[in-house]
């Protein structure tokens, strides 16, 4: 399958998850701040695919990220029911949904930045290079986390759903570790896995 045909597949399933996922969401103001990552990266993976095609892996976890999103933003993260099975099932106080979305927004963005970075500078694997991408995961869970407290100022009690605290004091101590977690495991997981498809995407 060329790329073109991967992201056409990866935009159905997208709209398809979308429509689901914005038809009766729990909070309307809360499911469009949730998906709007998915709006916003879906026409720029359209725009660059000629230019900057992605491989495989990089396009699959682009995926499975926006789903996580969809599926959080229908139910808000402290509602989503498998959270509610594993809460039980681990005996935890709360919802750990919202902590597994954190961790996908270190492991995700871990190996698109990498992907980046090998391609459009003079990086190369290293330990630079991985400080670098656990300090631009930071960055990114830093800025969500701004963003989430301009909701919370702008919106008041009504941002409660968006933060999905849920009487968490260190709620966001708590998503920028899972982050760098998540960006850690990642890089220590798919690099060599990652290397290889990039070898074959630069001889193609």
């Amino acid at each position: 399958m060329n790329y073109s045909s991967a992201l056409a597949v990866l935009s159905a399933i997208w709209a398809a998850i979308l429509l689901w996922s914005g038809w009766a969401p729990f909070d309307r103001a809360t499911w469009l701040m949730e998906v709007a990552p998915v709006l916003i990266a879906l026409p720029i993976l359209w725009l660059t695919r000629n230019a900057f095609p992605l491989t495989p892996l990089a396009l699959t976890l682009i995926g499975v990220h926006g789903m996580v999103l969809m599926l959080g933003g229908a139910y808000t993260y402290a509602r989503v029911p498998i959270g509610f099975e594993m809460q039980e099932w681990l005996g935890l106080a709360r919802n750990p949904y919202d902590r597994f979305g954190h961790l996908i927004q270190g492991f995700v963005p871990a190996i698109v930045f990498r992907e980046m970075l090998l391609r459009l500078s003079p990086l190369r694997p290293g330990w630079l290079l991985t400080a670098l991408l656990l300090a631009c995961c930071l960055a990114v869970s830093a800025g969500y986390e701004l963003i989430e407290f301009s909701a919370a100022m702008a919106l008041g009690q009504g941002a409660e759903e968006f933060l999905g605290t849920q009487g968490d004091q260190w709620d966001t101590q708590w998503d920028m570790l899972m982050c760098l977690i998540g960006a850690g495991l990642a890089l220590l997981l798919l690099s060599r896995w990652h290397d290889r498809q990039l070898a074959r995407l630069e001889g193609a």
